[in-house]
């Protein structure tokens, strides 16, 4: 069985990024830093010979995944698995804010409780870490032998790096997750294979890396 490679990119960089504010599965569209690390991420990927392109729905994906499409002449497949997780009544805040009005919800969160589903609307790690790796691995299993491009969110690398790597729901995080940063795995069958994380060298100016 051949192997496919994807290559995962974290969307270009919004204003709600800076102010350290959960976006969620609201909309918010890239600011003029994330439009220039969408040009960048694109020229560095124009190169890779991929023949698939797909990116989460939410705005700010998609406008990161249509400059990337122009550089690889691909149309862009949306696909909701690959959305932001669902962060319910934090929506909206800052992580500051978060903490401070709803301080036990906020303990759950920051703990990692992988069953944990956040009020109102709200999703646990379990629940996207089901989603996201059925998504992963049908991108997987229809392009074996590919190479193929996913654009995404911070909250669904987090999850791709522990598929990849084996590591628990519940453990801190110790790998990075820049802005338009450009991550490399492997699918061969039910093997994964982590090649590159966190990859910024395309960038003038390292994307922010905002998530708790």
């Amino acid at each position: 069985m051949e192997a496919t490679r994807i290559c995962l990119v974290r969307h270009g960089e919004t204003s709600w990024n800076a102010e350290q504010r959960i976006q969620g599965n609201i909309d918010v569209g890239l600011d003029s830093a994330g439009q220039a690390q969408a040009e960048a991420a694109a020229e560095w990927l124009s190169a890779i010979g991929a023949t698939a392109l797909y990116s989460s729905d939410l705005l700010r994906a998609r406008q990161t995944a249509m400059r990337i499409a122009g550089a690889l002449s691909l149309v862009p497949i949306m696909r909701p698995e690959f959305r932001e997780r669902r962060y319910g009544l934090f929506e909206g805040l800052t992580y500051e804010q978060s903490r401070s009005r709803y301080p036990d919800v906020y303990e759950l969160f920051e703990r990692r409780e992988p069953d944990f589903v956040i009020p109102y609307g709200g999703e646990s790690l379990r629940q996207l870490q089901q989603r996201v790796t059925d998504g992963l691995r049908r991108v997987a299993d229809d392009h074996r032998g590919e190479t193929v491009v996913v654009v995404t969110h911070g909250g669904v690398l987090d999850i791709v790096n522990r598929l990849v790597r084996g590591t628990s729901l519940r453990q801190p995080r110790d790998f990075l997750i820049p802005n338009a940063g450009i991550n490399w795995v492997s699918a061969d069958g039910d093997r994964w294979s982590l090649e590159a994380w966190g990859l910024t060298d395309h960038l003038a100016m390292v994307g922010l890396d905002e998530l708790p």
